[in-house]
């Protein structure tokens, strides 16, 4: 079996949202980015864990997953949210810019059809904040056709916590081990 994919989310995951006051965890640290599309004069502001950059650096380490962003930054999450956490650059799902008022217009996460067609037959745990039971039903589904896939919902408003990576590592760690020819 081949590596198991690690699909990063951002926002709700290394972004908390905030508390109705607006209060974001203490362990953050705010930041001022451009993304692609603003101007300097424009910028948005994140909250990031600076734990975040060594607890996921930890994790491929390890060697078990291949980290890959999945998140409406595209390319910004690479190029702006991973230096913040001392990421090196990683790939990223190319996720389109659907017109949608809502993150489950089919009543499951917009991105799933994307990643499902991204992902083919690979195994893959998938760290988002946004999934529903549908999403859920449809990677026991996977799993059970062959392709293992575990998804990792933190609590938007608090985050990545140690323990999600610890499920990450556990989970991977059990896969059987892809034979080399």
């Amino acid at each position: 079996m081949r590596q198991p994919y690690l699909l990063l989310d951002i926002d709700g995951v290394l972004i908390p949202f905030p508390d109705a006051d607006g209060s974001t965890p203490a362990t953050h640290t705010r930041h001022d980015v451009v993304p692609t599309g603003r101007s300097a004069d424009n910028p948005v502001t994140v909250w990031l864990d600076p734990d975040h950059g060594r607890l996921l650096m930890d994790v491929i380490r390890t060697g078990l997953v291949t980290p890959v962003w999945c998140t409406s930054w595209r390319r910004d999450a690479t190029t702006l949210i991973g230096p913040l956490l001392g990421l090196p650059p990683l790939p990223y799902v190319d996720l389109p810019r659907p017109r949608i008022t809502t993150s489950h217009p089919n009543g499951y996460l917009w991105k799933r059809d994307h990643v499902d067609a991204w992902l083919g037959d690979a195994p893959a745990v998938w760290v988002d904040d946004d999934f529903t039971g549908l999403d859920h039903a449809w990677a026991a589904e996977r799993s059970a056709e062959g392709a293992p896939t575990l998804l990792v919902q933190p609590d938007p408003r608090h985050g990545l916590r140690p323990e999600h990576l610890a499920k990450v590592t556990t989970w991977a760690s059990r896969l059987p081990t892809a034979r080399i020819a």
